[in-house]
């Protein structure tokens, strides 16, 4: 499901996705990125969040659950997650993700272009790694509520650092500091 090709293709979308700053800060953002789909995804594995049974529908925003209270469920790379998400997500691609949200786990460009789409424009994931604030601030953009604050790094969240590292040693260059929670 998860191709080279309709990465490639969701990106289109994103010129300053993996090209803003130096090299260096370039490698970083692609590092991030792809340590924290392989934390969402369990390396490229799952579509689907594996429990459904969370209830991501939060209505105190003015957006219904069309789809009902437990379709909002993450999906993609970067788990899509709430009703507002998709809803905000949708308007972004001029299509109803909030009427069809499992639309973003049943096409691949789609699909990927939500996680690039949330890295970019909904979360302050490629402001904080081409602002030199450290990949910490992308697991709490990301995942936060539920891995940081906890006192120490929680499993998950050591898990996006060891691959953020390992990527950055891949791509030959420094992670940088502030890497945790």
């Amino acid at each position: 499901f998860y191709t080279y090709n309709d990465f490639i293709a969701a990106t289109k979308y994103y010129p300053t996705f993996g090209s803003t700053g130096s090299l260096d800060v370039q490698k970083r953002e692609l590092a991030a990125y792809f340590a924290n789909v392989k934390q969402e995804t369990g390396t490229l594995q799952y579509i689907r969040e594996i429990n459904r049974n969370n209830v991501y529908c939060d209505t105190s925003r003015g957006i219904p659950c069309p789809a009902g209270t437990k379709a909002y469920y993450g999906r993609g790379p970067l788990q899509l997650t709430w009703n507002y998400n998709y809803d905000a997500a949708g308007k972004a691609f001029n299509m109803n993700l909030l009427q069809n949200p499992d639309q973003v786990a049943q096409n691949g460009v789609l699909s990927w272009r939500s996680s690039v789409w949330f890295w970019m424009q909904n979360s302050n994931c490629h402001t904080a790694i081409t602002q030199n604030q450290g990949f910490g601030a992308t697991i709490r953009a990301i995942n936060g509520g539920q891995e940081c604050g906890k006192g120490s790094e929680t499993q998950p969240a050591q898990n996006r650092i060891n691959y953020y590292k390992d990527f950055c040693s891949q791509l030959g260059v420094s992670p940088g500091g502030n890497l945790g929670c």
